[in-house]
């Protein structure tokens, strides 16, 4: 059964968009939007539900977090997505990030390797009523190859390098971020045109590491 939160949760979401990402430079109004209108309570753990709009990631189990507000709505932002887009998701998490996608394109595709958190994901946003979301419990490293090529892709784990997986099943137009590095991280911002990749450095950042082949160097 889907828990209920405390009717306040409305009012601090408003005041999280406000304070921790619109006064950070944040601008896109449907990112703002989306990022009001999930209700980011539902996607953390019962007994965290105070900290749920603090400025910082949270454990939600299996070793995995959920992202920062800020990142989730930067990372988003920098994607650039349009109602018509399909876009694909790599480590679903708490399924908050999916969320946020899903009010913004038509067509989410989301993987996550914990089957667990996989599950649990599916589980939550069906009974939110979203519709638009592709689900596959599997290794992100690989993509969804039969359902590309995507619009936009968004990594929310740390492979050493972006995935050239990845890189391939993006359309002509498509942009990817994926925070890089071991110890030292930041966000690269991927985009291709024909047959040409452009990478772009952004912000230092922290994730959890990407598992799956990708450790093996095979994707």
């Amino acid at each position: 059964m889907i828990w209920e939160p405390p009717r306040r949760t409305a009012r601090e979401r408003e005041e999280m968009v406000r304070e921790q990402i619109a006064r950070r430079g944040v601008r896109d109004a449907r990112v703002l939007e989306a990022m009001r209108k999930v209700p980011r309570e539902l996607f953390v753990e019962k007994d965290d539900i105070e900290h749920a709009f603090h400025d910082g990631p949270l454990s939600i189990g299996c070793g995995q977090t959920i992202s920062q507000p800020y990142i989730v709505a930067y990372m988003t932002e920098m994607l650039k997505i349009g109602s018509s887009d399909r876009v694909l998701e790599i480590g679903t998490g708490s399924g908050y990030q999916a969320a946020v996608l899903a009010e913004l394109a038509a067509e989410v595709y989301t993987i996550e390797i914990v089957a667990e958190l996989a599950r649990r994901a599916e589980e939550l946003l069906r009974a939110q009523g979203y519709s638009n979301i592709h689900f596959r419990a599997g290794d992100g490293s690989l993509g969804w190859p039969e359902a590309a090529p995507f619009d936009a892709i968004m990594v929310t784990a740390a492979p050493d390098r972006a995935p050239e997986r990845l890189i391939d099943q993006l359309a002509d137009g498509g942009r990817m971020i994926v925070p890089v590095g071991s110890y030292e991280q930041y966000l690269e911002l991927i985009t291709r045109t024909g047959s040409e990749i452009e990478r772009s450095a952004l912000i230092s950042v922290r994730f959890v590491p990407m598992t799956g082949e990708i450790q093996k160097g095979e994707a």
